[in-house]
């Protein structure tokens, strides 16, 4: 129910950067949104109705590759982004393109972002860019703005260059802010010092999808025995990770580095 919550609210902070900044100056978003507002624009089709056609698409195929929940919760926004299209007035609130295009970028990222740790989408190119990171580690705000170059260009033939380089600015903003609230490319190797080793590495295993090392150490100071574990996590799992070291041994070390690459068998969708 949480996560169906943030859906709605990142999906109507979308429209509102659509009809408020993008619009109004007929600046482009990003992917399938942004060819449904330029159709919107030069057409006399409703924006959030051609929204809703282009990615029908790419749901089917989200439908085979990503699973049920993904795609109800992608459903859910590309409905409730379209129908809030059609509903908000479209009415600009700067007059100065520029500053639209950041802020609408900015809000736009906001939404797409807290979708996307929501375990959903927005649609369009996000699915494809989605199905991209399943395979590499790679920075999916960066997936993302490299898919979006077609619609800077349509942008530039369409509208003139100006409104390209200002929907460029658009995209470039919403990228860095999804990269921002989307972290799970981000790996962790945690190294846990601990006198509850067994017990840990129990209740490490039931709750996260994770392999783990063991080594046996001791303390140099008081030549105590200890368990050494060794596991990689994705930063999204840190916190309840931390949360449950906590409970088992308060007074385990845990050693928390950022990993630059993993080889191997790592599940990268977990």
């Amino acid at each position: 129910m949480v996560h169906l919550f943030i859906i709605i609210i990142g999906s109507l902070l979308i429209s509102v950067a659509f009809n408020l900044f993008f619009i109004p100056h007929q600046i482009l978003s990003s992917g399938l949104s942004g060819i449904a507002i330029m159709l919107g624009l030069i057409t006399p089709f409703d924006t959030g109705l051609l929204n809703f056609v282009l990615n029908l698409p790419l749901l089917i195929i989200g439908t085979i590759k990503l699973g049920k929940r993904f795609i109800f919760f992608t459903i859910i926004s590309v409905l409730v982004t379209s129908l809030a299209l059609y509903v908000i007035p479209v009415t600009p609130i700067s007059s100065q393109p520029i500053l639209s295009s950041i802020f609408g970028g900015v809000m736009g990222g906001i939404g797409v972002g807290i979708i996307l740790r929501a375990s959903g989408s927005s649609g369009g190119f996000d699915i494809l860019a989605v199905l991209l990171t399943k395979k590499k580690d790679l920075p999916l705000g960066s997936i993302l703005s490299g898919l979006n170059a077609i619609v800077v260009i349509f942008s530039g033939f369409i509208f003139g260059w100006d409104s390209a380089l200002n929907t460029l600015i658009g995209i470039y903003a919403s990228g860095k802010v999804i990269d921002t609230i989307h972290t799970s490319h981000i790996k962790l190797t945690l190294m846990i010092v601990t006198k509850k080793g067994e017990e840990l590495q129990k209740k490490l295993l039931q709750n996260f999808f994770r392999g783990i090392t063991i080594m046996d150490g001791y303390g140099a100071y008081t030549g105590e025995r200890k368990r050494i574990l060794m596991t990689v996590i994705t930063r999204y799992q840190l916190t309840e990770i931390k949360r449950l070291i906590n409970e088992t041994d308060p007074q385990a070390f845990v050693n928390i580095t950022e990993t630059k690459e993993v080889m191997g068998s790592f599940a990268r969708n977990k």
